[in-house]
């Protein structure tokens, strides 16, 4: 069963308009202050009203969006009520108007309306990539919203007299990469192949397994490795840990490692400066108890921003929002779909979650996740060829480093595994030389959230 809905969702005009603009302002270095509203208002940019009685609604998916040409991109553009006209209209008088509600169209995907409205949720409870619009129209690795910001940007620079900058990174980079690590799985490199030595018949291959095992370190238990490879690229790395040694009710397994055995090397990647984070168990997404109990579980020590991603990348858009800003995280790493890399809001900046019941932005800050390891390679995601992966996602990375956005590259330590060919080591030192050469600046969580709060 679903959570119910609040008894009033109705979404206005002015709330999607501060809404929208407070990430607009923080998106580009010194936005000047500039009148922008919607028909009638005599603004100095105004804004076409399309989306009629929609944010009215619970309806989950508006009219199909039109593609609209822009920076020779074609874009897809929802509450788009005049298609014949330009998109934007720059006036005499130092006046714009753009034909299309790029407002509504930027709250519509960055509030994450489809998934909070739609009832379909797959067997983790996550809302499924293939029932949201990024599938439907084909734009998942593109970040629309930063395309409708970049419109607004254009009449703002119209108006005003002065060029806007997308915003810079340490050391003036023009994009800035999040490497982090869930450490969901410690022991437990030796049970496939052990299992399919024992599904052929071979008992003395399955033997030889399992002696290494009781015998010798696992190849997954790595943490060290981990961080020293990761340190190698000049970057830094968040792992975020599973507190919870036990499967879940439903049998998903949580970390096959018990928290208290490992707290020693946790602080010895703490001291070597390493972020360590929360990795929420299965079901704390919608369970305050459980996840203010693995939230004081002492995973970290450090005084710096308290972050969070849950496991599975499991998020019930109604409820686990509020339970983040309840506990105080200041931000998540949780949105990115699984099955195919991306933008899951359309969007390549941090942004604030809309609170749908509260009519404004939550507190925490979401990292939204780009692109993890799993998801190229999985049987039931997109079963990439090693020598496919780094070409799949470079269209991805320049967007990112079109608009001054941050890469979140999740890499668990499993995957660290050199018998790993698929998405293994090599796979992950080209992603990394890759990044590296565009002249990114690696960052960790309390770097994200001091920029953007600055």
């Amino acid at each position: 069963m679903l959570p119910p809905l609040p008894a009033t969702t109705s979404v206005s005009q002015e709330t999607r308009l501060a809404y929208v603009l407070s990430h607009f302002r923080r998106a580009y270095e010194a936005v000047p202050e500039v009148a922008i509203g919607y028909s009638g208002q005599k603004t100095e940019v105004e804004i076409a009203d399309g989306a009629g009685s929609f944010f009215t609604s619970q309806q989950p998916y508006p009219a199909a969006p039109h593609l609209r040409e822009w920076q020779g991109r074609q874009i897809p553009v929802f509450f788009d009520a005049d298609p014949a006209k330009p998109l934007l209209e720059l006036q005499p008088n130092r006046r714009a108007y753009m034909h299309a509600d790029l407002i509504s169209a930027a709250f519509y995907l960055l509030s994450g309306w489809q998934e909070y409205f739609s009832d379909e949720r797959d067997q983790h409870g996550r809302f499924p990539f293939s029932a949201s619009v990024q599938h439907l129209y084909g734009f998942v690795a593109v970040p629309v919203v930063n395309y409708y910001f970049d419109v607004l940007k254009t009449a703002v620079e119209h108006v005003t007299g002065q060029t806007l900058h997308s915003r810079r990174w340490a050391n003036g980079s023009p994009f800035a990469t999040f490497v982090t690590h869930d450490i969901d799985e410690l022991h437990s490199a030796w049970k496939a192949p052990a299992k399919a030595a024992l599904r052929s018949g071979n008992l003395l291959k399955f033997g030889r397994y399992l002696w290494h095992h009781f015998t010798q370190p696992d190849a997954w238990d790595n943490l060290e490795l981990v961080q020293q490879t990761v340190a190698g690229y000049g970057a830094k790395s968040t792992f975020f840990f599973l507190p919870k040694h036990h499967k879940s009710p439903k049998g998903i397994l949580n970390a096959d490692y018990p928290i208290a055995a490992i707290l020693p090397r946790i602080r010895a990647l703490e001291g070597a400066g390493a972020e360590i984070r929360l990795h929420a168990s299965i079901g704390t997404a919608t369970n305050i108890d459980q996840l203010l109990q693995e939230a004081s579980s002492g995973i970290s020590t450090s005084n710096t921003v308290a972050g969070i991603r849950f496991h599975y990348l499991q998020w019930e858009p109604r409820i686990t929002p509020s339970l983040i800003d309840d506990l105080a995280f200041e931000y998540d790493s949780t949105l990115g779909f699984a099955e195919h890399f991306g933008f899951r809001n359309s969007y390549c900046l941090p942004f604030n979650p809309f609170d749908f019941a509260n009519k404004q932005r939550h507190r925490f800050q979401e990292f939204p996740l780009n692109v993890m390891d799993a998801t190229l390679h999985h049987p039931n995601y997109l079963q990439l060829a090693p020598n496919e992966i780094l070409p799949a996602l470079l269209p991805m990375f320049r967007e990112i480093e079109r608009f001054g956005g941050v890469c979140t590259l999740l890499w668990h330590n499993d995957h660290f595994d050199p018998a790993n060919e698929t998405t293994g080591p090599r796979q992950f030192a080209e992603l990394m030389q890759y990044l590296r050469s565009r002249n990114t600046t690696f960052v960790n969580g309390h770097d994200i959230r001091g920029e953007m709060v600055n």
